[in-house]
């Protein structure tokens, strides 16, 4: 099933004196470069009206138009994998994903994704970039994500992420007993020594969190976070660095800590809980075809309820 995409856009003053390609992958972040780069060379997108080159440097004001039929680019498996749907109409799809699913196929799960059970339940995401995915949890991290259903739904979304007007709130349970909210603004980078692991680096991408004391245990604490910016594994990586990483993170806590006085009830659960403690409650954004502000919300995971009916217990 094929797919018909237009563009057409202004060079941003930031973007000027980069090249072509590197700009059209921050303004269309949903198509991959070399994608962005093979239109480019086959003149289906065009510079001021004139056809052009990948390197080509960028001016503010440059005009951009691309004109593009989109044809199946999917290539991985449609599996018949269930799915927790909140939502869905003709534009978008919103979901509760589980704690362990992974979004999209990678090194070490080619199969058993996300991508591969929403590729069985719209076969017409294979002409859409990533089957739609718009953002992304990780692997261990349950609650909403959003789903676009075609090309132009997919842009507006990533629009939104990009002027950050998606809402998206999360529950964490963390380490220590905060005494009030708070704010972290510190940029996230790659570590410089674990690559697995995302870390505070000064040449890090611009990252706030900010987050809200809900209820306060002898040890610990339920927040609620809400992120501004969206990177990998922002709310780990920022609750850690103010020394409350989140109950069973498997990269950022560290040390099990068992706390002095704990019952033996808690003990095994913060002992044994599998997961990083997060999930992702409620999802605001602007429906891509109406306009209208549209909120959903996902309750607690019965683990993280269980893990909290132990933490009140003390």
């Amino acid at each position: 099933m094929a797919e018909h995409f237009h563009f057409s856009g202004q060079i941003p003053p930031e973007y000027a004196a980069w090249r072509l390609d590197q700009a059209l992958a921050e303004l269309l972040p949903e198509h991959s470069r070399a994608r962005l780069q093979a239109w480019i060379k086959s003149g289906h997108l065009t510079l001021n009206g004139q056809t052009c080159r990948p390197k080509d440097k960028v001016r503010f004001g440059d005009q951009i138009d691309l004109d593009i039929t989109l044809t199946p680019q999917v290539v991985h498996d449609a599996q018949a994998i269930e799915l927790d749907i909140v939502y869905e109409d003709e534009d978008i799809l919103v979901l509760n994903k589980a704690a362990g699913l992974v979004v999209h196929p990678a090194a070490g799960h080619a199969s058993g994704t996300l991508l591969n059970a929403l590729l069985h339940q719209c076969p017409q995401l294979d002409t859409v970039p990533r089957a739609g995915i718009v953002h992304r949890l990780d692997k261990d991290t349950s609650g909403l994500m959003v789903v676009a259903k075609h090309v132009r739904a997919q842009t507006h979304l990533v629009e939104q992420l990009q002027a950050r007007t998606m809402k998206r709130e999360y529950y964490a349970l963390v380490y220590g007993s905060l005494i009030s909210g708070g704010t972290v603004d510190a940029p996230i980078g790659r570590h410089p020594q674990q690559r697995k692991k995302m870390a505070v680096v000064a040449q890090g991408k611009p990252a706030r969190t900010h987050y809200r004391v809900l209820e306060r245990f002898a040890a610990h604490t339920w927040v609620k976070c809400q992120l501004e910016s969206g990177r990998t594994h922002q709310i780990r990586v920022h609750m850690a660095h103010v020394h409350h990483p989140l109950i069973g993170d498997p990269l950022y806590l560290g040390r099990l800590k068992l706390p002095a006085g704990a019952s033996c009830a808690l003990k095994e659960h913060l002992r044994t809980f599998p997961r990083q403690a997060l999930h992702a409650f409620q999802l605001g954004l602007i429906h891509p075809r109406t306009g209208e502000m549209c909120s959903w919300q996902a309750p607690m995971p019965e683990d993280m309820q269980l893990l909290l009916a132990a933490l009140r217990q003390g």
